[in-house]
């Protein structure tokens, strides 16, 4: 079946199509009688769209109205994942799956409903000694066998109980077998990584924070050095900045893109080959990868298979996944930062990746062009440079003109005292200066494009609000969608031989 009549076969069709049109149409910026660009040129807003996920009556790990987790990140259409689910009270609940994409302006689309189940208050772990590792053992409630009709996407149970509380939890329906121009990758074991469930005022836990002995809200030494995925996502259940990935995922099936899915756990567990797509594409928040995750990519660009990073601050710590105790594989995310690692693997301990090996010979920038510079206090513009670029082709914009609060809450820049990609061209389209969190150091954002000797390309965007200006309707920018345009034409304008 082709992507498009599948899409059709589950209530897409043609109007998740419409976009197309519109990104080929050029995007001038609008100018001021000295030439300087007008801020603010925005897209027409995408219209509301509906969260399943979202609800008035809220959540909260204090009381666990309802909370619920899934065995797998991903699945294979055809095979089962089982959703563990616990209630604050003895009630019914139902299940109901939603896949998150075009869907002709919607955002969503409702894929089926399950009959109530039975729920009930299910024990809440305590932090294992040591690691403060917070795993929950909880049966399964409820069981998907996903229709083999399914196409790959991200996808969200949503948890409803009898008495009006909803919470979620996502997951990946994947097609590996089938070549795709992009593969989308969700950032699951970051998603782990900064979640802090149970965030109650005495236990939860993630790999930057925790609450103390004394139930106080500490800093780094309270924090986690192993999380499981063995637990809800902190409140509703959306886990931190999973927008991007949304708005990422709208917008490119919304411009027609053939597109599969994929977690990271897939990267990481090797169900990924990488030569299949023509671009691999790191729609979010994507900080923690273990080495195999990050061989995967590596392999992806030797294979001239290129590569897509839409936020910031990528590749930066280095993990190890493991078993969890009862030796189900792929369940615990292991870093163990400034603290000495017990058990390093051949690369080193689960530290930064630019500190390991010699001359920081692992630094991220080695593959990606750009590492991670800071923390913003606030927005900023995103200065241009390089406007004679393809990559800026369309837009209108000039050297040193300005897309407003584009650059936010993380930067990228070029370090000259780190590796870069080796036999490359580099071109940096961005030079944006930020203050830092504090205000005290001022430093600069890039966004890079690297190229090798065959054509393969790395893009970093260099921020995190670029996949939110692509879609979201308070940050939808007409010149970054326009700009994304070109960058995925150019990746997919000719096919490998």
């Amino acid at each position: 079946m082709s992507r498009r009549a599948a899409l059709s076969a589950i209530g897409v069709g043609a109007a998740a199509l419409t976009g197309c049109r519109a990104l080929n149409e050029s995007a001038p910026a609008a100018r001021s009688g000295d030439g300087a660009a007008v801020l603010g040129n925005r897209a027409s807003s995408p219209g509301n769209e509906t969260m399943p996920w979202d609800d008035k009556k809220k959540v909260s790990d204090s009381t666990g109205q309802i909370q619920g987790y899934a065995s797998k990140t991903s699945v294979g259409r055809g095979e089962s994942i089982g959703f563990h689910i616990s209630s604050h009270r003895a009630q019914t609940c139902t299940v109901s799956v939603h896949r998150v994409g075009g869907h002709g302006g919607s955002g969503t689309r409702l894929l089926l409903t399950g009959s109530p189940v039975a729920v009930r208050p299910r024990t809440r772990p305590v932090p294992e000694a040591g690691t403060g590792l917070i795993a929950c053992d909880w049966p399964v409630s409820w069981t998907l066998r996903v229709p083999r009709s399914w196409v790959s996407g991200i996808y969200v149970a949503v948890f409803t109980a009898r008495d009006g509380h909803r919470a979620c939890t996502p997951f990946v329906v994947r097609e590996p077998a089938r070549r795709s121009d992009i593969l989308m990758v969700v950032p699951f074991t970051t998603y782990q990584a900064y979640n802090v469930w149970p965030h109650d005022g005495r236990t939860g836990k993630n790999l930057y924070r925790g609450y103390s002995p004394e139930g106080v809200w500490g800093g780094f030494e309270d924090r986690a050095v192993k999380v499981s995925f063995d637990r809800p996502y902190s409140q509703s259940g959306a886990p931190h900045w999973f927008e991007l990935d949304t708005s990422a995922a709208r917008w490119a099936e919304s411009a027609g893109h053939d597109i599969t899915y994929a977690s990271s756990l897939d990267l990481h567990e090797g169900r990924i080959d990488p030569s299949k797509y023509r671009v691999m594409m790191f729609s979010g928040h994507d900080e923690y990868w273990s080495a195999d995750m990050r061989g995967c990519a590596e392999r992806a660009v030797a294979a001239g298979t290129h590569l897509a990073f839409l936020t910031a601050n990528n590749i930066y710590f280095h993990i190890r996944v493991e078993g969890s105790a009862d030796g189900r594989p792929g369940r615990v995310v292991t870093c163990y930062k400034e603290s000495p690692d017990p058990a390093p693997g051949p690369l080193g301990p689960t530290s930064r990746w630019r500190q390991l090996g010699a001359d920081h010979e692992h630094a991220e920038q080695g593959l990606l062009g750009v590492q991670y510079n800071g923390i913003l206090k606030k927005p900023v513009p995103l200065v241009v440079r390089e406007s004679d670029h393809w990559f800026w082709s369309g837009t209108g914009l000039r050297d040193g003109d300005s897309i407003p609060d584009l650059v936010a809450v993380e930067a990228d820049g070029f370090d000259p005292a780190m590796p870069r990609p080796a036999g490359t061209r580099q071109t940096l389209l961005s030079a944006s200066p930020y203050a830092d969190r504090l205000g005290r150091r001022r430093t600069q954002q890039n966004t890079s494009l690297c190229v090798d000797e065959r054509g393969t390309i790395v893009f970093v965007a260099g921020t995190f609000y670029w996949p939110l200006a692509l879609h979201d309707p308070q940050h939808v920018n007409q010149h970054v969608r326009r700009a994304t345009h070109n960058l995925l034409s150019r990746m997919l304008e000719r096919k490998r031989g």
